[in-house]
């Protein structure tokens, strides 16, 4: 199943079993959505549940918000992470505290989508990752779909959750055919391990999951056998499943294509130190994107984030520096 048909197939069946959810954003309805996640919607439930709007995401967010408070369990789809900043105010000061604020009166059931990350030569103001930032704000959920699956249940379990969701999704992924798994007892705040190893564990998530499992191919070819986790909820993050594996493996490397300071690698890693310090047989490695905004230039973009050969390379240094 393709990556975008999976979160169509998601947004479909919800819109078929309850007739309180409804999609709204720039060019979801008659065009079918700027990546085709929406396609086929417009026609099969009209234009009062499959709304076309103004471009003006404070105004997407504004509205969602309104619906979600009325009772609707809106998806609320954002062209692009970028863009999103521009319904800060909606998102982090309304849709975040309303629930805190009515003293658990007034529910969010509010889905907000949006494609970020690196794609082809979109630049800097189309290319970042904001997993980070929402990630920090308390009453949000942010979740990261990196496959058809989680992308199929993760977005069915958001849209009927009744806090309000920040959905994750990476651009260059909507396109990518992908194996599809039925799961019957679906946690959506459960990490996936994705391969399992004994010498190392490897914390990654959306796009980095296919650069990972390509370097690990070189790593295998090195001598390193390395567990693969796939972190798919960013607020909560599964420290369980992390801590589990690095009490096996005694050593850990997080990789993830936003800027490295102040990512969420750093969180990672620090929750890894108040709960995983005496198992860790070496410091945590993070590898990330650079500290610069995202060039267009081809060269320089893939300069920027890494890639699978940047991460073996770096793993490999890693490993001779600290005698692992």
């Amino acid at each position: 199943m393709l990556y975008r048909e999976a979160l169509n197939k998601a947004i479909d069946e919800s819109m078929a079993a309850d007739n309180s959810v409804v999609i709204l954003g720039e060019d979801v309805g008659r065009y079918g959505g700027s990546y085709r996640v929406s396609e086929g919607l417009f026609s099969k439930y009209g234009e009062k549940r499959v709304i076309d709007t103004p471009i003006a995401e404070l105004s997407i967010v504004g509205n969602a918000i309104g619906m979600a408070i009325a009772g609707l369990r809106p998806i609320a789809e954002i062209m692009t992470a970028n863009f999103s900043l521009l319904a800060m105010d909606q998102i982090i000061n309304h849709a975040s505290k309303f629930r805190y604020m009515s003293g658990g009166k007034m529910t969010i059931p509010l889905t907000i989508r949006m494609p970020g990350g690196v794609s082809r030569q979109l630049a800097a103001q189309h290319s970042e990752n904001y997993e980070t930032l929402y990630s920090s704000i308390p009453g949000l959920i942010v979740l990261a779909a990196s496959n058809a699956t989680y992308a199929y249940y993760g977005l069915k379990s958001a849209i009927f959750m009744n806090d309000p969701v920040v959905f994750l999704e990476h651009e260059l992924l909507y396109p990518m055919d992908m194996e599809f798994k039925e799961i019957k007892n679906f946690d959506p705040f459960k990490a996936e391990v994705v391969k399992e190893g004994k010498d190392l564990t490897i914390i990654t998530y959306l796009k980095m999951r296919y650069d990972v499992l390509e370097a690990q191919k070189a790593l295998q070819k090195a001598g390193i056998d390395a567990e693969i986790i796939d972190l798919n909820s960013l607020r909560p993050i599964d420290i369980e499943t992390i801590a589990k594996s690095i009490k096996k493996t005694k050593k850990c490397v997080i990789v993830e294509e936003d800027h490295k300071t102040g990512g969420m690698g750093a969180e990672i890693a620090a929750q890894i130190m108040e709960n995983c310090f005496y198992d860790l047989d070496a410091p945590v490695l993070r590898i990330a994107g650079e500290d610069v905004p995202i060039p267009y230039n081809r060269k320089l973009e893939l300069l920027s984030i890494p890639t699978p050969e940047k991460i073996v390379k770096k793993i490999l240094k890693w490993k001779a520096e600290n005698g692992i």
